[in-house]
């Protein structure tokens, strides 16, 4: 099985951007940490803070892969490109964040990629992550 991250804006700051939010170790950190926990599944990452640059691996990932996790951070409320690149694709896709988005500012409430998903995760900190794999695994598994 094939899975890969894909995060978005300002996360390669994790670790040292409000930590009471987003904690105190890095992503790179973590990652280690879920391909030592997922051994048997291939687990690939790609982090940036440009929304063409989101898309393009979106779509250069389609058809190799057997899901996709998405942290779109703060172009989540704002990016209908991201959100038709993700309509436009066959991979199953879940939606990932570190906070509890809903327990937030208002326009942290919305959404655009949130309706061509599988499922949503959030508020479970980087163990969001972790639950979304697992989620795949059911997805493809049914």
């Amino acid at each position: 099985m094939k899975i890969h991250i894909i995060n978005g804006p300002n996360l390669n700051l994790l670790g040292k951007r409000e930590p009471e939010i987003y904690g105190s170790i890095t992503f790179q950190e973590y990652f280690s940490t879920l391909q030592f926990k997922y051994k048997n599944i291939e687990l690939s990452y790609f982090q940036s803070n440009i929304e063409g640059e989101l898309i393009s691996e979106l779509q250069e990932a389609d058809n190799n892969l057997d899901g996709i996790i998405l942290n779109a951070a703060a172009y989540t409320h704002t990016s209908i490109a991201i959100a038709d690149a993700i309509k436009a694709i066959n991979t199953p896709v879940v939606e990932v964040h570190i906070s509890n988005v809903y327990a937030r500012e208002d326009f942290r409430k919305k959404s655009y990629i949130s309706p061509n998903v599988v499922g949503v995760i959030a508020g479970f900190g980087l163990d969001s992550y972790s639950l979304a794999i697992q989620s795949l695994i059911n997805f493809n598994n049914q």
